[in-house]
């Protein structure tokens, strides 16, 4: 059985969880991209910051026009 204290961590990570992912993977993007200095920092940082991208893309445009 769950406690309430269980439960509401449960809920917060239900709500939040996500949006702190992308916003993580944001910030990461971020600092790569001023940083890096060419290569593997390059890379990191196109991928980190073309995720949240293709996550709003989805859910804002293509996730629309189907409907």
């Amino acid at each position: 059985m769950n406690t309430p204290a269980q439960r509401s961590s449960n809920g917060v990570w239900a709500m939040w969880g996500w949006p702190i992912v992308l916003g993580v993977l944001t910030a990461v993007g971020l600092v790569s991209a001023l940083f890096s200095d060419g290569g593997a920092g390059d890379v990191v940082a196109w991928v980190t910051l073309g995720i949240p991208v293709a996550v709003c893309v989805w859910y804002g445009w293509l996730r629309r026009s189907r409907s």
